[in-house]
C-alpha cells in the first residue's frame, strides 16, 4: 500500500529561542527524524509542510528565521517535496493533493497538534485517504493540550505511533 508520512511545520520558531517554543519540541523532531529515515528505507513518500504567514513579522514572516524548516529535518529527508501553506490544514489553497496522487495512506505528524495536525487529518481533502496521526511524532504548547488533542483525535481517527507504523 503506497504511503506518505506528511511532516507539518517543523519550523525554527516551534523550538527554544523562536516565537513560540512548543512542549517536548526537541525529543518529538528527533523521533520525526528517526520516521523519516525508517520512512524512506521502508519506500514510504515523504511530503514536508511549511507555515509562511503573509505578514512581515511575528510567528513564520515570511523570510525570518523562525520560518525556516529546521536544518536536521530538511538533511533527513533529502529531495523530498515542500508544501508551503497559509493555514492551519495542509490542504487548504495548497498543491498537497498533487504530492499524494498515488498514497492510500497518509501517516501524519507535526508540530501544533490541536490545530495544523488535527485540521490536515480531519479536512474534507484528507478523507480520501487511510489515515493514522502518529501521535508520538506530534507536539502542542504544552503537554496538557497535547493529550487533549490526542484524545480528541482518537475518537475520530486512527492514532498510532512510530513503533506500530515501522515496527
Amino acid at each position: 500500500m503506497p504511503r506518505t508520512l506528511l511532516v507539518i511545520d517543523i519550523q525554527n520558531d516551534y523550538f527554544p529561542g523562536g516565537a513560540l517554543p512548543l512542549w517536548r519540541a526537541e525529543e518529538t523532531e528527533a523521533r520525526i527524524v528517526d520516521a523519516i529515515g525508517k520512512g524512506r528505507a521502508a519506500g514510504d513518500r515523504i511530503v514536508l509542510v511549511q507555515h509562511v504567514s503573509g505578514k512581515p513579522e511575528g510567528l513564520f514572516a515570511s523570510r525570518a528565521p523562525g520560518t525556516a524548516i529546521r536544518s536536521g529535518v530538511l538533511a533527513a529527508a533529502g529531495d523530498t517535496p515542500i508544501v508551503t501553506k497559509h493555514h492551519a490544514d495542509a490542504f487548504q489553497d495548497t498543491d498537497l493533493s498533487r504530492h499524494l496522487e498515488t498514497t492510500e495512506e497518509l501517516l501524519i505528524c507535526g508540530m501544533m497538534t490541536q490545530n495544523c495536525v488535527v485540521f490536515t487529518a480531519m479536512s474534507d481533502d484528507a478523507r480520501q485517504f487511510k489515515r493514522r496521526v502518529l501521535v508520538d511524532l506530534c507536539t502542542a504548547p504544552t503537554e496538557t493540550i497535547h493529550r487533549i488533542a490526542v484524545n480528541a483525535i482518537g475518537s475520530k481517527l486512527a492514532t498510532a505511533t512510530l513503533a506500530d507504523a515501522w515496527g
